[in-house]
């Protein structure tokens, strides 16, 4: 399955500051670290009405697929990441297991804006073959929901010369239980090309460790249920369960915020033993709303995407925004 949008529903990451002056840093409770959202949001005294920007982003695995993607957006509506409409343009190179590069040209019109107590975002497009994207809407309630749904194609050499794709829609839940402990449950189901259908069930409990330094510890489990298991070229086993405890730190210094975090568990599919599950993720954001805005992470895990046991998967991103 597509592996950076994957890892956006799966993974909450932490950070750590590159200095040691623990005063700059802004004390956050355990609900608001199993979030992404930036604390702070805007440099005093502007006021953007338009944006561009550009992003690229690249993975490569142990079966040596890799995916180049080279993106731009033009927002002729922008007040920030949570108010904004536009175009991006997208040109996605895919190379699956060492073979030649297979390339597709996207267009989308994106979008995002508050109604009422909700907060809402989409990236609708295509390929030119297929309606590709993906939108959510979230409040900010103490008992936080967020609903989504996603399309995508395959990241494998039958998903891209082929045409599989799969179309992922669910929900989450927080579920704070005092400042220092959080707990998030996900549910949804993805339905493949063909007759694959996917239940997933995934939780994330979050301990505050030290605030001041903005540790904390969690622990994440998920599980998914494949209806026709094995039917294509990509990871999907009967049952998958992984279980992983992770430490993680995010720290802000000068508006910026710094992540980091590493965890190391164990992960089963159906018909094999347990085996290691290990994941490691950092990443640095500059305040969202200033004329220059950067953002740049690295991530790794072993979580099998393709057929096979044996699994290694890194990824970049770098992604600039000139707002004006």
């Amino acid at each position: 399955m597509n592996r950076h949008s994957i890892f956006s529903l799966l993974v909450t990451v932490s950070a750590v500051a590159l200095s040691s002056h623990t005063s700059a840093q802004t004390v956050e409770t355990a609900q608001e670290i199993a979030r992404e959202q930036h604390r702070d949001r805007s440099a005093e005294g502007f006021t953007p009405s338009h944006a561009v920007g550009a992003d690229i982003f690249y993975s490569t695995d142990a079966d040596d697929t890799e995916v180049l993607k080279l993106g731009a957006n033009l927002d002729w509506k922008w007040k920030g990441p949570d108010e904004y409409l536009g175009l991006r343009v997208e040109t996605a190179k895919f190379s699956p297991i060492g073979q030649s590069s297979r390339e597709a040209q996207r267009v989308y019109l994106r979008g995002a804006d508050t109604t009422g107590d909700w907060t809402w975002k989409f990236n609708a497009g295509t390929d030119g073959d297929a309606l590709l994207g993906s939108a959510s809407v979230n409040n900010n309630a103490r008992f936080r929901q967020e609903y989504f749904i996603e399309r995508e194609v395959l990241e494998t050499p039958q998903g891209v010369d082929d045409g599989i794709y799969y179309t992922f829609i669910g929900g989450a839940l927080d579920l704070p239980i005092n400042d220092r402990n959080n707990v998030t449950l996900v549910a949804g189901l993805q339905d493949f090309t063909g007759e694959n259908v996917r239940t997933h069930l995934r939780a994330t409990y979050v301990h505050v460790l030290k605030p001041e330094w903005g540790v904390s510890v969690q622990l994440r489990a998920r599980y998914f249920h494949s209806s026709h298991p094995g039917e294509f070229d990509y990871f999907s086993p009967e049952d998958y369960v992984e279980v992983m405890p992770v430490v993680q730190m995010r720290r802000y210094y000068g508006g910026w915020r710094y992540l980091v975090a590493g965890g190391y568990g164990g992960q089963k599919a159906s018909g094999d033993d347990w085996n290691e599950a290990r994941f490691v993720t950092a990443q640095v954001v500059s305040p969202p709303v200033r004329e220059w805005a950067v953002n740049a992470g690295v991530t790794y895990s072993n979580t099998p995407i393709a057929s096979g046991y044996t699994y290694d998967y890194t990824q970049f991103n770098v992604g600039l925004t000139r707002a004006f």
